[in-house]
């Protein structure tokens, strides 16, 4: 506050005595300077006040609320030196300035002080990592900026260029306004609750770093003033201890205090499902869908960080196989319902009085060309979808045929079984092929 008084002092004063408009402006700007810094003193003093009945998060947001009053002001003094500087262009009046020794001389002071406060200002930013310190400096940065553009109008001023130093004003009031623009977004998407992405991707990190490792099932954050209040679920194996649950929460609480220093952290712990879990659940949720008579083969992949379930189905033999790619559907359906974490579902359909048989797993890739061929020589018509899985017990082919709609199930599916038996024929290398059909 000190330094705003002494430089609004000496910008006005020599503006005045030179009838510079650019160090008027200049004055105004450090004027929002001034104003700001009374608003940020007081909004400080109430977000520093503990969390009460009535504000359970704690007074954070009152910064917040204090900047955009900020901006607000440095917008309406951005508007106010345009329309000055815009008048001096077009009219008489930019022919009294005068570049005086003094004018050069203040200007010159004010830039020294600039560079001092964005240097002081960005080595405690780097050094405390505190984001509000880093848009100060920038703040004085472009104040540093205004100030070079007025002593580049003075100097044009000196040389003849009598409307250089309105064109300098101008100069000044956009980077004003640039400057209340950036203070609004980032003040409005905190009131908003956006989710800060820097203080987001350092949680992840330090929740990542923990060892022994924790599996985070999500994370939300908000911001108010300096803290951040995240809410964080992660998983632990079903038979560990309530301790052993505890004392993963403490990891994650004490990585995340690390990476963000004051934030409030809830963690809440449940128990990870394995496999067997989804598969059952999978499994419960094909039976429910009316027509589906027996569901079979049931399988679960984690296929690069994505959950995939593919499954058998079998139905009435006397079903179109437009009907029986609905009910497929509809199971498609009822399983991503009823288990929201799986990604993908592929189904097999079958005639209830098919056998199902069982397929070995191996380890080697198959070549496309080698199903492609078969598909058209089946089919006369290229597979709608082709593409493989690489697992641990070996290679998957998920395959999708496009058949007659008026064909009954039973012929749709002798073709799926022949193009089948081909594969695994030619291709012995495949673990097992899933064939959809679809009309």
């Amino acid at each position: 506050m000190a330094a705003a008084i002494a430089l609004i002092a000496l910008k006005l004063g020599a503006g005045l005595a030179s009838h510079s408009l650019g160090l008027i402006s200049e004055a105004l700007h450090s004027g929002t300077d001034l104003v700001a810094a009374l608003l940020t003193f007081f909004a400080v003093g109430v977000a520093v006040r503990p969390a009460d009945v009535a504000h359970q998060y704690g007074h954070g947001k009152a910064e917040h609320l204090s900047a955009l009053a900020e901006a607000a002001i440095l917008a309406a003094a951005s508007f106010f030196i345009a329309w000055r500087a815009a008048t001096h262009l077009v009219g008489e009046r930019a022919a009294s300035v005068e570049a005086r020794w003094y004018a050069f001389a203040v200007i010159g002071i004010v830039i020294v002080v600039d560079i001092s406060r964005t240097i002081v200002l960005w080595r405690a930013s780097r050094r405390y990592r505190s984001a509000a310190l880093a848009s100060n400096a920038l703040h004085f940065a472009s104040d540093l900026g205004g100030s070079i553009a007025v002593l580049v109008g003075l100097v044009l001023v000196h040389e003849g260029h009598k409307r250089a130093d309105s064109a300098a004003a101008l100069f000044v009031a956009v980077l004003v306004l640039l400057a209340a623009a950036r203070l609004m977004k980032r003040n409005v998407d905190v009131l908003m609750d956006r989710a800060p992405a820097d203080a987001q991707e350092a949680a992840r990190a330090a929740i990542a770093g923990i060892d022994p490792p924790v599996t985070l099932q999500r994370l939300r954050m908000r911001q108010a003033g300096p803290r951040q209040f995240m809410d964080v679920v992660i998983t632990v194996p079903p038979g560990a201890a309530v301790g052993q649950g505890h004392a993963a929460a403490d990891r994650v609480e004490d990585a995340l205090n690390s990476a963000l220093p004051g934030s409030d952290v809830v963690v809440h712990v449940e128990p990870q499902e394995d496999e067997a879990a989804i598969r059952d659940r999978a499994h419960a949720a094909a039976l429910g869908v009316p027509s589906v008579r027996e569901v079979h083969n049931v399988s679960v992949l984690d296929v690069g960080g994505r959950t995939e379930v593919s499954l058998h189905l079998k139905l009435p033999g006397e079903l179109t196989l437009e009907e029986a790619h609905e009910v497929a559907n509809q199971v498609e359906s009822a399983i991503a319902a009823a288990v929201p974490e799986v990604d993908s579902v592929q189904t097999h359909i079958e005639p209830l009085s098919e056998e199902v048989e069982g397929r070995r797993m191996d380890d080697d890739r198959a070549e496309r060309d080698v199903v492609l061929r078969i598909v058209r020589e089946v089919t006369g018509e290229e597979p709608r979808e082709l593409r493989f899985v690489r697992t641990d017990e070996g290679l998957l082919a998920y395959l999708t045929l496009g058949l007659d709609p008026s064909s009954q199930l039973a012929e749709a599916h002798a073709r799926a079984s022949e193009i089948e038996e081909r594969i695994r024929r030619a291709r012995p290398d495949i673990a097992d092929v899933i064939v959809h059909t679809e009309p």
